[in-house]
């Protein structure tokens, strides 16, 4: 699919803020005062940012607010259901923090949980779509979350559980790329089952559906050539785990959390983009760009 930049901005940016939330409210001992008010504006930065990012991608964001009437049947509309939610808990448990010198802890968890499960429902939104098999797999609620953490672990200064989040990161995201290559090859969609003319015999197209650009060609069969995809996954895992985990592990480490957090942001958002320019929805076998390997070779 286009790699919008919308929506690399709103999973990637609201994932860490979110991630943020997570850890602030489930500390037994969070920062306050001053230190919890600089983690709050950040983490809320991040989260809305995001949020609002998201809107862009739609055709008509002045009816973003139509997201929260489909909450019974759709991932996105309890997305923003949870998000709100999530927001709404942690902003008393913030003021207590930053105004009284109190962390309470119901709002806390309750705060904490919501922004993991805004995060898990965000994942959700990509995992039901059956129509792309990379998505339609078990990897987009543990990388969203995995992110989540990691990035929250950095950005709130945890790097104990940096140290042990972002290794089982990578290891989870190699895993995924190589068991969603297997998935999308294995795929059994072709034209004649999409077209329901498999009885007659062998079924091709007989030239594309139309010459020009639309809204499917433009969105949903973006190509990204095999060895491009390769080096941009070894730079975003470089990114992403391997450069903070040994600047963490250096002398100092005070000072190299905000290079770590910022290389790790880096690695998270080439990741993203992979995420959306690798999947491949079934409508493109029409146009003649979907082969065994679910990319462009070059």
């Amino acid at each position: 699919m286009h790699p919008a930049p919308s929506i690399i901005l709103f999973t990637t940016l609201s994932g860490i803020g979110f991630g943020m939330l997570a850890f602030l409210g489930l500390d037994a001992a969070p920062p306050k005062g001053w230190s919890a008010l600089a983690f709050l504006f950040i983490a809320f930065s991040l989260a809305v940012c995001g949020l609002l990012a998201s809107t862009f991608h739609l055709g008509h964001p002045e009816r973003a607010l139509k997201a929260f009437t489909q909450w019974r049947s759709s991932w996105l509309s309890r997305e923003a259901w949870v998000s709100l939610l999530a927001l709404s808990v942690m902003a008393p448990y913030g003021a207590g923090l930053v105004f009284l010198d109190q962390a309470w802890r119901v709002p806390g968890i309750a705060g904490g949980i919501l922004s993991l499960a805004t995060v898990y429902a965000t994942s959700m939104i990509y995992l039901q779509m059956r129509t792309v098999p990379r998505w339609n797999h078990w990897s987009p609620p543990a990388l969203f979350l995995g992110f989540a953490l990691a990035g929250g672990a950095l950005m709130t200064g945890r790097v104990s559980v940096a140290l042990w989040v972002l290794p089982v990161l990578a290891i989870v995201q190699v895993v995924a790329w190589i068991d969603q290559e297997r998935r999308e090859k294995a795929t059994d969609t072709d034209l004649a089952t999409a077209t329901g003319l498999g009885h007659f015999g062998s079924v091709r197209a007989f030239e594309s559906p139309h010459t020009g650009e639309s809204y499917l060609t433009r969105e949903m069969v973006f190509q990204v050539g095999r060895k491009h995809a390769m080096t941009l996954k070894v730079i975003s895992v470089l990114l992403f785990a391997v450069l903070p985990v040994v600047l963490l592990l250096l002398p100092f480490t005070h000072f190299l959390v905000v290079p770590a957090a910022a290389s790790h942001l880096l690695g998270a958002l080439i990741q993203r983009w992979l995420f959306f320019a690798e999947a491949r929805h079934v409508v493109a076998q029409y146009y003649g760009r979907w082969d065994m390997t679910g990319m462009r070779r070059g």
